[in-house]
């Protein structure tokens, strides 16, 4: 097997299927994969054969900690303390009861990995909240066991999640250490006064409210975004703390003003160097500075340093060039740390006359609203699945990403900065009190950076948003958000009181309407130097696949002729927008489908038919309408909707073309049926009496045929077929990517009308989620089934860690089955901070007299006889004794659930002298050495209480005894 045969998919005996090709049922050959406008094609893009690179590392000192999570669903409740003392005890530091104690027995929770959303796991129940798609939430804790090395004692030692869905309450090593009351910002914990370092670990626990309810969508639950370890030296960069967006000054001399908040954990006051270099998309240094600054014990600092910057690269949404802020701290002649961020130098402005401007230049926002949720994984969808689906709206011509209702993951935000989107930048609560102020704050600082990020929104239909107190609040939040960030206007996403005497859009920069289409004119008339743009619109319902509506079993005509009553279509809405210059742009609702607010039906419906792609991604007729509105640099034409419409033969069937070109021509078998000059905006329909073939239309500029699309009816499914996003992983344990389920016909074509049964298995990889994008399906989305729904299903692959393949292949009755293979690189895995095992630690010890001869290790104490046997902790050696050699260690252990149901394995880290290990009167194992070392054995499995004895022989003259811990684990699963 070579490279090149696992690039093409071609490599394994038996393979039915090629990547970027099509099986045939007849001769089992392959022939090249068709473009989109081919008869018969699959409506996905074409297999990459790239991989893409990883989003550069910006701040070293964070290691990721996902690894080595156990997971309880459902909460635990902790036991009353029983008395006074027990009373005294409970409220004291580090005595935290249940589930957050230190020695809470979790040895039978489930093992997972973060991010992680239980809730996509959960079978959808029809007494389960609407809005959130059905799905039970609840409570759930999580634990981690953390070993920290002894090098590590001095740093600043930080515990940062990214997100937790949705309240959260965390412990380290039995104190509470954070309250968290949002699904949407990080939560930071100084673990630096709790750290324990060497063999004395450390115990992470969190209790997750998820039945708190932010949102009226699915929100997930649990830990479901990123989780990272970060230490630093002693004084160093705070979390967030470099600001370095460029400015350009009114005389068009660029340059960077670069802010570094430090904080310390020193026992002093120190000096520090802060140095700061800029690198051009080639690597290169172009300007450098430096300033000191002293850091206070236990304050913090800022320093502020200016680099000018001659003629530097445009960032762009057709060029999204990127520079490089390094930013690092000395402490004499050591750099302790260092800072690396991405920054683009581009403008930003919004006319109330003509709208947005980037780099001067007018450019329309063709948005989106999102949500983070995708089919098979809610909430924790993989990095490498967010960049693939901009890629699936960048082709649609998006240029726009509205963060709806909250601030994204910044994974999120990386890629836009990369890819070329402009954000709006959504803040979750209305709330101008201190805990919710801080949230705002945080957003503004972690993504002030970002060349993306054109507008900070500070709400989504406040209904207070008409009142004088809705005024102060907005206004104490603009204020906020504006000192610490005076380059980018606020806004608000109003639904209404756009003209009432008192409203928040007196106090906007940009005013957000939340459809209201019918009165931008007269907003702009009684508002005339106010710049506006749609920050939300359409609600158009769709079922991908579907092209007659059919109430009662709640599916939505694909022709974009449906509507919510305060929306429009997607054509009706664009086009208001786009004979407005002064509105600056609009966002779609949405550009995705989303788990949840099942508008306009209830049960059995547990998703949203508002997207543009359905919940996989797969493209709904809205995605060709707006390919022919937003994409200006290539010809573009689609025919909707597909030709195999079998028992129809000679009835009417509405055929919508959506093109930019001038003219399209359209034919049926080759006979044009009919030709028309372009409407970009609300395309052009014919009426065609239906007959098998092949339905084309082709797309004119003056004379010439600059794009075709094309359908042809397609016979009975005969086999299936793979289509991965990519032909090659990273096997990095990590890079995760979405397989399509087809059905094809004999001679290769897709069948758009399959909904069959499969089934899949996978070698090299995981499956870590499925779909169909029916949003009606309560199929469930983990597992190794899914029908097709309207031909097509979706299984996302994550690879494992490693070189080699990954193999999947998918069945279905009567069909022929499907076999792909995909190159897995061998690609260093991030960092990640090692699995610390949980152990119980027998530290209390009866200990004998000493004998001088081998004594019966059934001896014990007599009942009450609390003198003649020492009590001993585990690490305390006996001196010499004249009266014998041998002492007995007797201890009661009460095994943890796992141990006492499967066995595990006790281990002795050190002993001193010979040693015989007895458990409930069996001997399990002997140390002849007489020098000190260690000892284990496998404990069998049992519950109550476990005797566990252990005699020991000393040398003449020397100390005995355990000398080093003893633990009792679990069996390595």
């Amino acid at each position: 097997m070579n490279r090149r045969q696992i690039l093409l998919g071609t490599a394994g005996a038996g393979a039915t299927l090629a990547v970027g090709g099509i099986p045939s049922a007849v001769t089992g050959k392959t022939r090249s994969a068709p473009t989109g406008s081919d008869a018969g094609a699959l409506p996905m893009p074409v297999p990459s054969r790239i991989l893409p690179g990883p989003v550069p590392e910006q701040d070293r000192s964070r290691t990721r900690m996902e690894r080595g999570w156990l997971f309880h669903e459902g909460d635990v409740v902790a036991p009353a303390p029983d008395g006074h003392n027990a009373t005294y005890l409970s409220v004291k530091a580090g005595n935290a009861l249940g589930a957050a104690a230190m020695a809470y027995d979790d040895s039978d929770w489930a093992p997972v990995r973060l991010p992680h959303d239980w809730a996509s796991a959960q079978p959808f129940v029809k007494t389960a909240n609407i809005s959130q798609g059905y799905r039970p939430r609840g409570i759930g804790w999580y634990r981690r066991t953390l070993r920290l090395k002894p090098v590590d004692r001095g740093k600043t030692i930080l515990l940062h999640f990214d997100g937790i869905a949705t309240n959260a309450t965390v412990w380290v090593n039995g104190s509470v250490v954070a309250h968290n009351w949002s699904a949407y910002n990080s939560v930071e914990i100084d673990l630096t006064p709790f750290a324990r370092f060497g063999d004395d670990l450390n115990v992470i626990a969190v209790r997750v409210d998820a039945d708190a309810m932010e949102g009226w969508w699915y929100e997930g639950a649990g830990i479901y975004r990123h989780a990272w370890l970060i230490r630093r030296a002693p004084v160093a960069i705070i979390t967030d703390g470099v600001h370095c967006d460029p400015r350009r000054g009114p005389d068009g001399v660029w340059h960077v003003p670069v802010s570094v908040t430090l904080g310390s954990s020193d026992r002093r006051n120190v000096t520090v160097t802060v140095e700061a270099m800029l690198l051009d998309p080639d690597g290169t240094q172009i300007a450098s500075a430096q300033t000191s600054a002293t850091v206070a014990m236990l304050e913090r600092a800022t320093a502020t340093i200016a680099m000018p910057v001659t003629a530097p690269r445009i960032w762009s949404i057709e060029t999204p060039t990127l520079y490089t802020v390094v930013t690092r701290v000395r402490r004499g002649d050591a750099i302790v740390d260092e800072r690396r961020t991405p920054i683009g130098f581009r403008t930003i402005r919004f006319d109330a006359d003509r709208g947005f401007f980037l780099n001067e230049q007018p450019v329309k926002l063709k948005g989106v609203c999102l949500h983070q949720d995708h089919a098979g994984v809610g909430t924790a969808i993989p990095d490498s699945l967010v960049r693939w689906r901009l890629e699936r709206l960048k082709a649609m011509g998006c240029n726009a990403i509205r963060c709806s209702h909250n601030a994204p993951a910044a994974e999120l935000l990386d890629l836009c900065d990369a890819m070329g989107f402009v954000v709006m930048d959504e803040n979750r609560q209305f709330n101008p009190a201190p805990d919710y102020m801080a949230q705002l704050e945080w957003m503004v600082r972690r993504d002030r950076n970002h060349p993306s990020v054109i507008l900070w929104s500070v709400f989504n239909e406040e209904p207070m948003q008409g009142t004088e107190a809705g005024v102060e609040m907005l206004r104490r939040m603009a204020h906020a958000a504006h000192a610490l960030d005076d380059s980018r206007p606020v806004t608000a996403a109003m639904n209404g009181a756009f003209f009432d005497p008192v409203n928040v859009s007196s106090v906007v920069g940009v005013t957000g309407f939340n459809y209201y289409q019918g009165d931008y004119d007269r907003f702009h008339q009684l508002n005339p130097t106010k710049p506006i743009t749609s920050s939300e619109d359409t609600s158009a319902y769709e079922t991908r696949g579907a092209f007659a509506s059919d109430p009662a079993r709640h599916i939505q005509s694909s022709y974009d002729v449906e509507a919510a009553s305060w929306g429009d279509t997607h054509r009706g809405t664009w086009k208001k927008i786009a004979e407005r210059p002064f509105v600056a742009g609009g966002f779609v609702w949405t550009g995705f489908d989303y788990h949840g607010e099942p508008t306009p039906h209830e049960w059995p419906t547990i998703s949203s038919f508002f997207g543009v792609l359905d919940l996989c991604g797969f493209p709904k007729t809205a995605f060709d309408i707006h390919r022919a509105h937003w994409v200006d640099d290539t010809p573009v034409v689609s025919l909707t909707p597909h030709w195999t419409w079998p028992g129809r033969e000679g009835a009417p069937v509405t055929v919508l073309v959506m093109s930019n070109a001038e003219r399209v021509v359209l034919r049926l078998n080759g006979r044009i049926v009919g030709q028309a000059t372009v409407d970009r905006i609300m395309g052009t329909e014919f009426i065609v009496p239906y007959a098998p073939g092949r339905i084309e239309v082709t797309a004119l500029r003056g004379n010439s045929v600059v794009a075709t699309a094309a359908h042809a009816t397609a016979g009975a499914p005969v086999a299936l077929r793979l289509t991965p996003a990519r032909t090659v992983m990273a096997g990095d344990g990590e890079d995760a990517q979405p397989v399509t389920i087809d059905a094809v016909d004999a001679a290769g074509r897709h069948v758009p009308t399959a909904n069959l049964p499969t089934r899949f298995a996978v070698e090299g990889a995981a499956i870590i989620g499925i779909g169909n994008g029916d949003p009606n399906s309560h199929e469930p989305e983990k597992g190794n089934a899914r029908s097709l729904f309207n031909g097509l299903a979706q299984v996302i692959l994550q690879a494992d860690a490693g070189r080699g393949p990954v193999v999947m292949t998918a069945s279905a009755p009567g069909l022929k089955p499907a076999r792909l293979v995909i190159d897995r690189v061998g690609i260093g895995a991030p960092g990640q901070i090692p699995v610390a095992t949980a152990t119980m630690a027998i530290r209390e010890w009866r200990r004998s007299p000493a004998f001088a001869a081998r004594p019966d290790p059934a001896l014990a104490p007599v009942d009450g006889d609390n003198n003649s046997w020492a009590f001993v902790r585990s690490g305390t050696p006996v001196d010499p004794s004249a009266a014998g050699r041998w002492r007995i260690y007797r201890a009661g252990v009460s095994p943890w659930r796992r141990v006492a149901q499967e066995g595990g394995l006790i281990r002795f880290a050190a002993i001193a002298g010979r040693a015989e290990l007895w458990i409930d009167g069996t001997r399990l194992a002997v140390k002849d050495a007489a020098q000190t070392g260690p000892l284990e054995a496998t404990m069998p499995a049992g519950g109550a209480v476990r005797t566990i004895v252990l005699m020991v022989e000393a040398l003449p003259g020397v100390s005995s005894g355990i000398v080093g811990a003893v633990t009792l684990e679990p069996h390595a699963r």
